[in-house]
């Protein structure tokens, strides 16, 4: 039986081999989450470079959040990346919610986005 990392190593293969299948000339707004942060990217695959990062580490939100790892510093951290990446022109994004399931704080740092800005 695996263990459970090397099932969330398969998960995220397998989500990120759909993403990039469907992404077309779209980037990727990859998610990280850990116990005690959530950081955001906006990748060109194409290229191989970030466009634009935020985490809840930020100067910016550190000291409007309590903590790090809730539901409302992702919807900052969400807000503060879809800000940053339509200031570099991005627009329109594919969501890549790692191996993660789609809720809680993944699910509030997409919603967050989608409002600052961001199609996906």
């Amino acid at each position: 039986m695996a263990h459970a990392r090397e099932k969330f190593q398969k998960r995220q293969t397998r989500v990120r081999r759909q993403v990039r299948k469907a992404a077309g000339d779209r980037m990727r707004l990859a998610v990280f989450r850990s116990g005690l942060h959530i950081y955001a990217q906006v990748i060109d695959d194409r290229a191989g470079k970030t466009v634009a990062a935020a985490s809840s580490l930020d100067k910016e939100l550190k000291g409007k959040l309590a903590k790090g790892c809730n539901v409302a510093a992702a919807g900052e951290v969400g807000k503060l990346i879809a800000t940053r990446a339509v200031k570099e022109g991005v627009k329109e994004v594919i969501f890549d919610r790692g191996g993660y399931r789609f809720h809680g704080r993944v699910k509030a740092l997409a919603d967050a986005a989608r409002e600052a800005g961001l199609s996906f």
